[in-house]
């Protein structure tokens, strides 16, 4: 099986103009800086050179579990391996059916590793797309298999540093990156890679690095979509967003799952901006795209949350958690429950957030407790836990705020500004650190950051809004 279309190929005009796009016609310190794909941002580790959702850790689903209990404790690691890659999928969807196929395939053509390949690339995503971190077992069996044949091969390194980022071992995914690219300086998932991990790890210039070599060597949809974040990252909206059109261009029409998932990525561009309408025509494309991409369907809860719709956004939440039963959805769905008054619906809702958490994003969980501020101890433990392991904006802005609900302000400055650093433009951020500078007697540039919060969407989230109007002053 041919590697990862890893072709040299040259920038027309418009593509040369956006060569420079990291680091822009506006110069800025590429400072330590600390940073978090947004949502979801799980669609390109599993597809050529495409990032990977940081918002899981692996644990074993349940099938994963039953598959592993059916086995004699004695087996090896490579019936252990072989089995879990041929475990039946539960499920019954397009892409179930072709994991089974693959299964075939790779127990039919017992002299190539390529099936297996696919195979794997296949459970990633189902990983991904169910949010289910188990899945990632069945990913790393397929490249154990492969290694037992090709203890060096390329792809199955791909598979396993790929398992290692879903596994928050961010370290040791940048190391395998790193290792990869030795021996390829050209393999753009290996770049891919080394980007993403060097983001989360907060090592900005490093993945801005690793970002640009990407686009230089082949400009693509997911080597311009981590442009566009980068740029977006600096408080550069407008350069992000001409980064986004370029990536559009460069989509592949058969795939149309990535191509959903990044104007899903540039229609929150709008929405942090206040452009409800502009946000929602951006997720009504993608879901034409792509019709079952939950991150658009939770964009569109947003909307309709933001016209004061909870009954429209409960059910766009519940059609996205049939898909993909994440923390940040269920927080949706309390807001729109609560919004709607249906106080026992949401009480339920924040069970299941709280068990979803519990499992697989802690860190999530953290920023729900924080937000809400309840259960505040175990918000900051959770916290504190994540930045041993990560060090990007999202969780320092998490912990920020878990110290700032706690009343440890000198704590909560230092992580917000850190969060802050380079510049990035979203209410969430600008409240909390105006927030935080009120509490330390900082009134005139707490509120100001404050008001422009607001000014950019006065409906970024339901308590954080109302929380940020009470504080200038404004009705809620």
């Amino acid at each position: 099986m041919a590697e990862m279309g890893r072709c040299k190929q040259g920038f027309s005009s418009s593509e040369q103009q956006l060569k420079t796009f990291i680091f822009g016609s506006s110069p800025r310190a590429v400072a330590f800086v600390l940073f978090v794909i947004f949502v979801p941002l799980g669609m390109f580790a599993t597809l050529g050179c495409r990032k990977s959702d940081p918002e899981t850790s692996a644990a074993p689903t349940t099938s994963a579990v039953s598959a592993a209990n059916t086995t004699k404790v004695d087996a090896s690691p490579q019936k252990m391996a072989r089995l879990l890659a041929l475990q039946k999928p539960d499920g019954a969807t397009a892409l179930d059916k072709e994991i089974e196929v693959l299964q075939k395939a790779s127990e039919k053509n017992v002299d190539s590793v390529d099936p297996w390949i696919l195979l794997g690339r296949a459970w990633a995503r189902k990983a991904r797309r169910t949010k289910d971190p188990g899945y990632w077992l069945n990913v790393d069996a397929c490249a154990k298999v492969v290694f037992e044949r090709e203890p060096k091969h390329r792809l199955a390194r791909h598979l396993a540093t790929m398992v290692q980022f879903e596994q928050h071992a961010f370290v040791e995914a940048k190391d395998a990156a790193e290792q990869l690219l030795l021996e390829d300086s050209d393999d753009l998932e290996a770049l891919g890679f080394k980007s993403d991990a060097a983001l989360e790890l907060g090592q900005f210039d490093v993945a801005t690095e690793a970002a640009q070599k990407m686009v230089d060597i082949k400009p693509n949809l997911a080597s311009y979509a981590r442009a566009a974040h980068l740029r977006w990252l600096q408080g550069d909206a407008n350069g992000a967003k001409s980064i986004y059109r370029a990536a559009f261009d460069a989509r592949d029409p058969r795939d149309p799952e990535p191509y959903a998932w990044i104007l899903t990525e540039a229609a929150m561009i709008f929405w942090h901006e206040g452009d409800i309408e502009g946000a929602d025509k951006g997720f009504d494309r993608a879901l034409e795209a792509f019709s079952d991409e939950p991150s658009a369907l939770l964009g569109k809860a947003r909307v309709a949350m933001a016209k004061g719709d909870s009954k429209r956004a409960i059910e766009f939440a519940m059609r996205a958690l049939a898909i993909s039963p994440t923390c940040e959805i269920y927080w949706i769905l309390v807001d729109a429950k609560t919004m709607g008054g249906d106080t026992k619906g949401a009480e339920e809702a924040v069970e299941k957030l709280v068990a979803v958490g519990q499992k697989s994003d802690k860190r999530t969980l953290a920023a729900y407790w924080a937000a809400k501020n309840k259960n505040i101890d175990e918000a900051l433990k959770l916290a504190k836990e994540e930045a041993k392991r990560r060090q990007d904006l999202r969780t320092r802005d998490v912990l920020a705020w878990a110290y700032y609900r706690k009343g440890d302000l000198t704590a909560a400055r230092k992580e917000m500004d850190a969060a802050m650093a380079h510049g990035t433009k979203e209410p969430i951020l600008l409240y909390h650190a105006g927030a935080i500078r009120v509490a330390q007697g900082e009134k005139a540039e707490g509120e100001k950051l404050i008001r422009e919060a607001l000014k950019m969407n006065s409906h970024f989230d339901l308590t954080a809004s109302a929380e940020a109007k009470k504080i200038i002053g404004d009705s809620p």
